[in-house]
């Protein structure tokens, strides 16, 4: 039995040595047996920075080999992996280095011109391997979390579902968390030894670190992109991609690109399960996508304090459900028909997650980790959902303002402090707004009397402090926002009382 998610990895080094595991972004050939070496390598350089048990480890990448070893590396030496994405700026990185506490810091510096560039500015020092490049950063005084003898339930991931400032959240995954979700996903796609996953889903992201997982889990191979490219995803396709899972957006750009390449429908190839999630799913886009593979769209739900996908569709081509389908693996639900924006007669509650894997709590937060889990270990999604005759859960809404923007989640409160940091503006106000396939962010602000400044302006102030799929796509600068008698700012209003303003081109 695994327990641990680097035995993932020794088990298909083992059984699948000299059989292909991973090609690159840059078309790098790795067998089973290669990430192994890498893992190990990536281990050395580790203990050489006399990490202990119990210690985390932020990788700062994209997608990449050497994150694969390092990750892997992480779990060899009982350590806990933070993952981050290097498109992040230096204050969000600064403000996950100060609550992680990590004793090292690893920037994929042979991948990422962006982690490079960090690797940089924080003065870490190269090192390289069987892995490839990279550098790392050693923090003194960092904090040890003990370590448990039960393996498969110590934490081996913590990752951030939110970046705000002065109250950041870090779900922690343990070993046994991540291995249910690797188990429940391969299940779901039908992976085998001999499929090809295609993987441009970046590993900072739960949906795509499960992705890495279920293929390990499998001993199957993948190829890997560092950021999405329909080009490549054309042209793998037509090659050796047998599992597609990705988020909409993804799916759009390949039907726009095959239009423009006289290519109506898909059919070469040996693609066989096709999958989308990370947003909600419309009926004519879910028909368009079926047309073109030929084959069924699976949808899902998913979150990262329940270690990626909890529910999926398991349906026949040509069926209009749209659902997100009955629960994974041994995920099991309830809803609470007392939670705010539940309507009991129509059979809506707030989704509750319990099984495997939910996540253990939030790092060093117990008040955010109680009001999160219930006494009975079930966690409150803040999703609010309904269940169908045949056992299927529709999502209804959301008690929460999480925006998916691309298959990213954005959380309001970290741009409206990002927004309200600058000197000039009062209060902000940030939600988002569904767009064909996407959401988009939008935010409003009123400003000081007399500033003048404008939307230029405050583009210009978050561009620097937040990640590209952060940034707002338009920003309203008002002399007032609807507000109740408290002051609080009354959003569900805002895109209604902006209507104007938002439908000028900014």
């Amino acid at each position: 039995m695994t327990n641990r998610l680097h035995e993932l990895l020794l088990s298909a080094a083992t059984n699948r040595s000299a059989d292909l595991a991973l090609i690159d972004f840059d078309d790098r050939r790795f067998s089973w047996s290669d990430l192994k070496e890498a893992a190990d390598a990536a281990a050395a350089c580790l203990k050489a920075q006399n990490l202990r048990p119990g210690d985390r480890v932020v990788l700062v990448f994209e997608n990449c080999a050497e994150v694969i070893a390092f990750f892997f590396a992480t779990s060899m030496i009982d350590a806990t992996a933070v993952v981050v994405n290097a498109r992040l700026s230096v204050p969000e990185l600064e403000r996950i280095f100060a609550h992680s506490d990590p004793s090292a810091v690893v920037f994929s510096t042979g991948s990422s011109k962006a982690a490079k560039a960090h690797a940089e500015h924080f003065g870490a020092e190269d090192v390289s391997g069987a892995f490839g490049a990279a550098a790392i950063m050693s923090r003194s005084n960092s904090v040890s979390e003990p370590v448990l003898d039960d393996g498969k339930e110590q934490v081996a991931l913590l990752l951030y579902t939110s970046g705000t400032t002065g109250a950041p959240k870090a779900a922690m995954l343990t070993h046994a968390n991540l291995i249910a979700g690797a188990i429940a996903s391969a299940e779901v796609r039908g992976v085998r030894a001999d499929d090809m996953t295609y993987l441009a889903l970046p590993l900072s992201h739960i949906f795509g670190l499960v992705t890495l997982l279920s293929v390990a889990h499998a001993q199957s191979a993948m190829r890997m992109e560092a950021k999405f490219s329909v080009e490549r995803l054309y042209d793998a396709l037509k090659e050796d991609v047998t599992l597609l899972p990705a988020v909409p957006q993804m799916h759009a750009h390949l039907f726009n690109y095959a239009r423009a390449h006289n290519m109506p429908k898909y059919d070469t190839g040996k693609l066989r399960f096709v999958s989308s999630g990370g947003a909600p799913l419309d009926p004519a886009w879910k028909r368009e996508a079926e047309a073109f593979y030929g084959l069924p769209l699976q949808n899902g739900y998913g979150l990262t304090e329940g270690a990626a996908g909890v529910c999926a569709t398991k349906n026949e081509i040509g069926n209009p459900d749209i659902s997100v389908g009955v629960p994974m693996g041994e995920c099991v639900f309830r809803l609470d028909m007392e939670a705010p924006g539940a309507t009991p007669d129509q059979g809506i509650g707030e989704i509750l997650l319990g099984g495997p894997q939910v996540m253990k709590g939030y790092f060093r937060d117990p008040e955010q980790t109680a009001a999160a889990l219930t006494e009975d270990g079930f966690f409150r999604t803040g999703d609010l959902g309904r269940f169908d005759d045949e056992g299927r859960l529709h999502i209804a809404g959301r008690t929460k303002e999480l925006i998916i923007r691309s298959g990213f989640n954005v959380y309001p409160v970290e741009i409206e402090a990002t927004l309200t940091e600058h000197p000039d503006v009062v209060v902000a106000g940030v939600v988002g707004r569904a767009v064909e396939g996407n959401e988009e962010v939008l935010a409003f602000v009123t400003a000081a009397t007399g500033s003048g400044i404008g939307e230029d302006d405050l583009k210009a102030w978050v561009h620097d402090k937040l990640a590209p799929y952060k940034r707002p796509s338009r920003i309203i600068v008002a002399d007032a926002l609807p507000a109740a008698p408290t002051g609080k700012i009354l959003k569900a209003k805002l895109i209604e009382t902006f209507a104007e303003e938002l439908a000028v081109v900014g």
